[in-house]
This record gives C-alpha cells, sequence and structure tokens, in this order.
C-alpha cells in the first residue's frame, strides 16, 4: 500500500479512501481550513514546508466582551435621553395614541347627541347637537 503526506501535519498516513487523501485526519482537515482562513493564500503547502514555517499558529484571539453595570447604567442613560428628546421634539399630532385618547373617541361615538361647532346657538341660546338615531339637527340647552 502507498503511503502518502499529510498536508497540515507531514506525517505519513495510510490512505482509508478510494480518492487522493490529502490530510490523515479529519482533526488535520479541520485545521487546515481554518488555518487558511486566517493566514493569507500566498504561499502554498509545499513552499511552506522548503521553508520551515510552521502550520501549527493559532489565530490570534479577540477580546472577550462582559456585561457590567457601568455599561448598563450608560445603555439605560442613553435610552432615557432618546425617549425624552423623542418626547419633546414629537408634536401632539404626531404623538401615538393612548388608552385614554382611544377611550374617549369610543364614548364620543357611542354618545346619542354630538356637538357641532361651527352653527351659532338659536334665538333661546340652545347650542346645536347633531342627534345620531334620527340623523337631524337638535337645540339643547348645555349647562
Amino acid at each position: 500500500m502507498k503511503l502518502y503526506t499529510c498536508e497540515y501535519c507531514y506525517k505519513e498516513f495510510e490512505p482509508t479512501r478510494r480518492r487522493v487523501q490529502k490530510y490523515c485526519s479529519n482533526s488535520c482537515r479541520s485545521k487546515a481550513y481554518h488555518y487558511r482562513q486566517v493566514v493569507p493564500n500566498t504561499l502554498t503547502t509545499s513552499q511552506l514546508k522548503s521553508k520551515n514555517i510552521s502550520t501549527t499558529s493559532t489565530p490570534q484571539q479577540t477580546k472577550n466582551e462582559s456585561i457590567s453595570a457601568i455599561g448598563i447604567g450608560n445603555a439605560a442613560a442613553g435610552n432615557i435621553l432618546a425617549d425624552g428628546l423623542k418626547a419633546l421634539l414629537t408634536s401632539s399630532e404626531n404623538k401615538p395614541a393612548t388608552k385614554k385618547d382611544i377611550l374617549d373617541l369610543k364614548s364620543l361615538i357611542t354618545q346619542r347627541y354630538l356637538p357641532i361647532n361651527n352653527l351659532e346657538k338659536n334665538q333661546h341660546g340652545q347650542s346645536p347637537f347633531y342627534d345620531i338615531e334620527t340623523k337631524s339637527l337638535v337645540y339643547l340647552n348645555t349647562f
């Protein structure tokens, strides 16, 4: 049986598959893949071997970020500041409706008499209202 040389660890191994194997194990194959992702692909493995460059170097570790009380405080302060500025700079017409606003509209719609603001009071001092049930104009005393 012919022996092959692993392209990652350079050990000789006997292939276990029909096709030509480049690596002696799955771990060498995986390590070679991760190494290729980190190191620029300027030199081939045969050039690395001839120049005695180690291929087992590990990539640099990134800083591990953790949650701290200072970070939480900064996030809360930023959120409060942003909400306050939004409340100050948004006009009342563009603010979202609250539950009270919706209940006020519901009570206005369910009332029988709706005030008419663009008509003047009659000669008896009564204000004009629209009667929803009879669909007519009615003058009522307001107190």
